[in-house]
């Protein structure tokens, strides 16, 4: 299984580049946005920043998860408890991103009315819909998971 889950860690390892150019250039381009079309709320441009950096953390710490999980597989370890809590803490990291992105959806709104551009409440949606997507497959492979560990541990005391 080495040469799967080595194209799996680079991917892991590539799909965290991307977030981090954009919590360098885009995040801060976004507050300024917020906050030139919404002067009325002078601190939503620290509003974008607390969200977008809060959230990356999870998400980084998700990836980590992630990447343990490929190395309890080349490790044949891949029905051990290890890799249940690892399910479980990118599940609540996934929870934690779509909390921090839902509660700035009013924000959307407000800022689809002053451009008056519905399309943008839908952009809103997208990524706490995404992590509410990976918290629920990540529950699902971590009862999944914890079934067969509890129907393997029965095998082996059986035979």
């Amino acid at each position: 299984m080495k040469p799967e889950t080595l194209f799996l860690k680079i991917v892991v390892i590539l799909i965290g580049i991307p977030v981090l150019a954009l919590c360098i250039f885009l995040v801060p381009a976004l507050g300024n946005v917020a906050a030139k079309l919404l002067p009325e709320f002078a601190s939503i441009k620290y509003l974008v920043f607390i969200v977008f950096y809060a959230s990356a953390v999870p998400f980084y710490f998700a990836l980590y998860q992630a990447f343990n999980l490929l190395r309890y597989i080349d490790k044949n370890e891949a029905f051990s408890e290890l890799s249940v809590i690892a399910l479980k803490k990118i599940k609540y990291c996934a929870i934690t991103i779509s909390s921090l992105h839902a509660l700035v959806l009013p924000f959307f709104y407000l800022f689809a009315e002053k451009d008056d551009a519905p399309g943008v409440i839908l952009l809103g949606l997208v990524v706490p819909f995404a992590s509410m997507v990976i918290a629920v497959f990540a529950a699902v492979l971590q009862k999944l998971l914890k079934t067969a560990i509890d129907i393997k541990s029965e095998n082996d005391l059986t035979i």
